[in-house]
């Protein structure tokens, strides 16, 4: 079993900033790759950015490319995804999520841990 806790959530303007932290505990945190994914209001969840056990691969939805960066830090059990530039429609309810594998992925259904999910709100 693996527990993922999300922070960092809140309400920012337009053009700011965001970091949102996911601490993950009861698994070997470097055999896992993690996920974030985000929903809005009526619909679906979708992929915004993963990143590889090592850390060496990286993966990003292009509606955030170029905006958002995903890292992490296995000493610390932990990872990041730095939202700057952002946007109204970044509005969501924003998930870590880990696999079973190391390797990156943009499926959702290759996730098998989830978080609660942390809101972020962006007022134009």
């Amino acid at each position: 079993q693996v527990q993922l806790v999300e922070s960092g959530g809140g309400l920012v303007q337009a053009g700011g900033s965001l970091r949102l932290s996911c601490a993950a505990s009861g698994r070997t945190f470097s055999s896992s790759a993690m996920g974030w994914f985000r929903q809005a209001p009526g619909k679906g969840r979708e992929f915004v950015a993963s990143i590889s056990g090592s850390g060496g691969s990286t993966l990003y939805a292009d509606s955030v490319k170029g905006r958002f960066t995903v890292s992490r830090d296995n000493a610390k059990n932990t990872v990041y995804l730095q939202m700057n530039s952002l946007k109204p429609e970044d509005t969501a309810d924003y998930y870590c999520s880990a696999r079973e594998s190391p390797v990156i992925s943009r499926n959702l259904y290759a996730y098998a841990y989830w978080g609660q999910g942390t809101q972020v709100t962006v007022s134009s």
